[in-house]
């Protein structure tokens, strides 16, 4: 299976999340920690924003980082002229490319759309410029306009690199599927397209591996799943899921992503879910007897990959639905061992507590109940 390639949009696409707003510091960091974490590209802000963003974005260029850098801009030369300004020649030039938002948001028709992109693009070659091209809406743009797109902008400009947007979520996995396995069949061999997938039907992460899947090169991912409304895919998904799931390969350092994860969350003053994957404090904690007593007799049982891979580690917690082997093992952390009829009537305290609390029991108050039960069990004898 071929390989994964990441282009994180976090500081860019994850920034735009409504509320979210990176100090230069903090961009710095997550900049850097994109970099330890093998991304290959990043998108690291819109110039057109202003003087402070670009000098944001020229202090991320300063660091010299291994990763290749890129900005958003829109088919504006004076958004090519900001994005000069900040010594980043890597210049992406968005434009929506379906009806709807051409003609709704910009008053365009595909024609009028297409000659805009091709001036725009021409001129940010002028000066040396590095050019990929967003199509924004792709998933709901006429197949025949993205193949003439792709093709006048290959052949006039010399472009190969060009992001196909789900920006509204339009798509589901066979959908997305069959749209970039026709458009690569239509363009030259050597395009690469970047698919780009926002989650508002929590399908973010299927959409982008079942584009990769049909021929893509690159995946646009944030840290995290932040981004615009629902977030856009999760990297530390999309990486382990086609590393694990399709059996292919990506650059990214596995170890590196709770970390990332980590920065990234408290930046941006949001939470994630106790159950995200990954990076979830949930993500490989058990409660169920079942499930403890096999990861306990062979890890095999009920993990895809090894949580130490991305510096995790299996927890075991006692809750409602524990077994007697919960309670053994959290006994057993801590040196101590106890009868069965013991562990039996622990199981049933730990059962009342968790249902009226509806949380689990927290070790030293199990440690209690089991120095109780002794003393108890003294007295009565």
């Amino acid at each position: 299976m071929k390989s994964l390639k990441l282009c994180d949009t976090t500081l860019r696409d994850g920034e735009q999340a409504a509320g979210v707003s990176f100090t230069r510091a903090e961009k710095l960091e997550i900049a850097k920690v994109l970099s330890e974490c093998g991304v290959e590209q990043a998108e690291i802000g819109i110039p057109a924003m202003g003087t402070r963003e670009q000098e944001d974005i020229a202090a991320i260029a300063a660091l010299g980082l291994p990763m290749k850098l890129m900005t958003w801009n829109r088919a504006l030369r004076s958004d090519i002229d900001k994005a000069r300004a900040t010594g980043v020649n890597w210049c992406h030039i968005s434009l929506p490319v379906s009806d709807v938002q051409l003609r709704g948001k910009l008053g365009l028709a595909p024609d009028e759309g297409l000659t805009k992109l091709l001036q725009a693009a021409d001129y940010a070659r002028e000066f040396g410029m590095t050019v990929s091209v967003g199509m924004e809406d792709a998933s709901r743009a006429d197949m025949g306009f993205l193949v003439e797109l792709v093709n006048a902008l290959y052949e006039s400009c010399g472009i190969r690199w060009f992001r196909y947007a789900d920006t509204v979520s339009a798509h589901h996995p066979g959908q997305m599927s069959q749209r970039i396995s026709s458009l690569l069949g239509a363009v030259p061999n050597d395009v690469e397209l970047e698919v780009h997938c926002h989650n508002d039907f929590g399908l973010a992460v299927a959409n982008t591996l079942s584009g990769i899947a049909a021929g893509a090169v690159w995946a646009s991912t944030t840290i995290a799943g932040i981004g615009e409304r629902t977030g856009n895919a999760p990297m530390e998904e999309v990486a382990l899921a086609w590393r694990y799931l399709y059996g292919g390969h990506s650059a990214i350092k596995a170890e590196m992503l709770k970390l990332a994860a980590d920065i990234v969350i408290s930046a941006s003053g949001r939470s994630v879910g106790d159950a995200k994957p990954i990076v979830g404090k949930l993500a490989f904690t058990h409660e169920s007897g079942i499930h403890v007593d096999g990861l306990m007799k062979d890890r095999e049982t009920y993990q895809t990959f090894n949580p130490r891979e991305v510096g995790r580690e299996h927890q075991f917690v006692l809750g409602k639905h524990s077994g007697t082997g919960g309670i053994a093992h959290v006994l057993s952390k801590q040196g101590l061992e106890a009868d069965p009829d013991t562990v039996s009537r622990l199981l049933t305290r730990v059962r009342e507590y968790a249902e009226s609390s509806k949380d689990n029991v927290p070790e030293p108050l199990l440690l209690e109940w089991l120095r109780e039960d002794r003393t108890h069990t003294q007295n009565v004898v």
